[in-house]
């Protein structure tokens, strides 16, 4: 009988593979996708950069809509099935964006319909499959931790895969081969909805037995509270119109402060939602403080993946333009970079179950707050490294991949110490009726720090070259190397346009690219950025933003982890 208890369900496993082929095609995407922007559609960084941290932001805030529906209506299952069908549609239309790529407004428009189908998809299926893991498991059982963390590397060995795969596929230096690259990702998504319709009843129940997900999860709560309790209506009328009033008054604030419609929609509505959740009128005072937890553990958590989630832009440009990429006489894609991470994450995530397993034991095991905030600390730290190996370079040199596979592999252990401690600390937390719900609430910080990821990322060194320089060498190569010629700056007495490396995407040969960027970048300069009072005028400045914005936060989070313990109540 220890043996059982020791052992997983069988269900861990099945959700495992589910969400490892939705991850392999959700990050198969992602690894391609600005790159398909900004070599295909020809968008600049700084647009490209914006529509990414949109789309991202996006996915990550629909989750709040997707459990609400599964807590009030739909329950796990349906919702799952629903947004799986959604995402391997929106995965096809972006396969036929890429197959008209030469039609800028048709494939802008099959790019924007795949885009909002992923979209929503992703709300009904990312919230639910999380909280069904916690669901396999007696309440209080101490393997949760070791079970998100396993899950955890399903998401991961899907994300591995996915780059190598849609890379290659896709990021063949031919515009025309994106396509492909989004193909494999709609099959991906097609395998994880099939695995799931197929293996759902027989394995993803509880452990006596019951099937998990058929119904929604205010129901599950009505048979376990105290039917004779005085129940309070959870929300008034009044308490609606009022939140209703601060999420319209927020979206306008952030509007005016130019945030736009989608930013200011992902930030006003990260607070008013919370917001709404916690005046439930029923909740008890425990019940209030873990999710007070919840939200104050989320608001650190967007600086993580905001400095993370460079990964999907500025980080894909720097691997593009200034890495060097030539491996056993090869060079690689950028988009295998985005791989680093994932596989690093199914290599040490048994090492990280097993030293929460030793620790745990002895009673050592730190407070998930405490785990957070050394995850900051890491992130921190691999921001430190990679800004140390750009220190002092220009526009048109290339450093050896150790800087940015360092960087990869410190932030992985930044992530095992954040991400899946996160996800079981909601599971432990949240109430039960609203366990999707408050997951949702959990991605939505996701969303907010995705979008500000991408704006961020925008404000990547901008590299200005001098209008002779270029009109030089396109005269010679017959080659057209910018299309913002109107749009040139005078600086210093001397006329210089913004120009990205990635435009050199369709140069005829490799030879041919290193011979114009030698030329064209002799006196170039990077125009001068301001985030807040910090000048960005360097990638080592850039880098740095990350370093002071994630250090902060972990140091905050640290000092405060012992009166968030005592709000957990007894969870840890």
């Amino acid at each position: 009988m220890s043996e059982v208890k020791q052992s997983h369900p069988k269900g861990l496993y099945v959700l495992f593979v589910t969400e490892m082929w939705e991850r392999f095609s959700y990050y198969g995407m992602r690894a391609i996708f600005v790159l398909f922007l900004t070599k295909a559609l020809m968008y600049d960084k700084a647009f490209s950069s914006s529509i990414y941290g949109s789309y991202t932001g996006l996915v990550y805030l629909t989750p709040l809509i997707g459990g609400y529906m599964a807590d009030r209506f739909w329950g796990n299952r349906k919702s799952i099935i629903i947004g799986g069908i959604m995402m391997a549609i929106g995965q096809f239309f972006m396969f036929t964006s890429g197959s008209f790529f030469q039609n800028v407004d048709l494939a802008r428009i099959l790019m924007l319909v795949g885009l909002t189908s992923l979209i929503i998809g992703n709300g009904f299926f990312k919230p639910n499959i999380s909280t069904m893991v916690g669901q396999l498991y007696p309440k209080g059982d101490k393997r949760i931790d070791s079970a998100f963390t396993i899950f955890y590397m399903g998401i991961n060995l899907g994300a591995f895969m996915s780059p190598l795969i849609c890379g290659t596929l896709g990021d063949t230096g031919n515009p025309a081969d994106f396509k492909w690259g989004f193909l494999a990702a709609c099959i991906g998504m097609l395998l994880s909805l099939t695995l799931f319709i197929f293996l759902k009843d027989k394995y993803i129940v509880t452990p006596e037995g019951m099937p998990i997900g058929t119904t929604p999860n205010r129901a599950r709560e009505v048979v376990e509270i105290d039917t004779t309790a005085e129940v309070k209506k959870e929300f008034t009328n009044g308490q609606i119109i009022t939140w209703s009033l601060i999420e319209v008054g927020l979206f306008t604030l952030f509007f005016f402060l130019g945030q736009g419609v989608i930013g200011s929609f992902i930030f006003s509505l990260s607070i008013a939602g919370p917001g709404f959740i916690i005046s439930d009128r029923s909740l008890t005072k425990v019940e209030k403080e873990r999710i007070w937890v919840i939200y104050i553990v989320a608001f650190f958590v967007i600086f993580f993946w905001a400095a993370f989630e460079q990964a999907g832009a500025a980080l894909t440009f720097f691997a593009e333009e200034q890495t060097n990429r030539t491996l056993f006489g090869k060079e690689i894609p950028a988009s295998y970079f985005q791989s680093i991470n994932a596989l690093a994450i199914v290599i040490f995530a048994p090492v990280f179950v097993a030293i929460w397993g030793f620790l745990g034991k002895r009673n050592m095991e730190p407070a998930s707050p405490f785990k957070q905030s050394i995850g900051l600390f890491l992130l921190a730290v691999g921001y430190v490294v990679i800004g140390f190996g750009v220190k002092g370079i220009d526009a048109s040199t290339k450093v050896s991949m150790i800087w940015l596979v360092s960087l990869y592999l410190i932030h992985t252990f930044g992530e095992l110490c954040l991400s899946p401690i996160g996800l079981s600390m909601v599971n432990k937390l949240a109430p039960v009726k609203f366990a999707s719900l408050l997951m949702g609430v959990w991605f939505l910080s996701t969303a907010t720090a995705n979008k500000f990821a991408g704006t961020l990322s925008s404000y990547y060194p901008e590299t200005m070259v001098t209008v002779s320089a270029v009109e030089s060498q396109q005269q010679a190569s017959g080659y057209k190397l910018c299309n913002k010629m109107d749009k040139a700056e005078v600086i210093d007495g001397v006329k210089y346009v913004s120009i990205d490396l990635v435009s050199f995407a369709k140069t005829k040969s490799k030879e041919e690219k290193a011979s114009i960027v030698t030329n064209v970048f002799k006196g170039s300069l990077i125009k001068k950025k301001n985030f807040i009072g910090y000048t960005i005028d360097s990638l080592y400045s850039f880098f740095m933003l990350f370093v002071v914005m994630a250090g902060i936060a972990s140091i905050i989070l640290f000092f405060l982890s012992s009166k968030l313990l005592k709000m957990m109540n007894g969870v840890r």
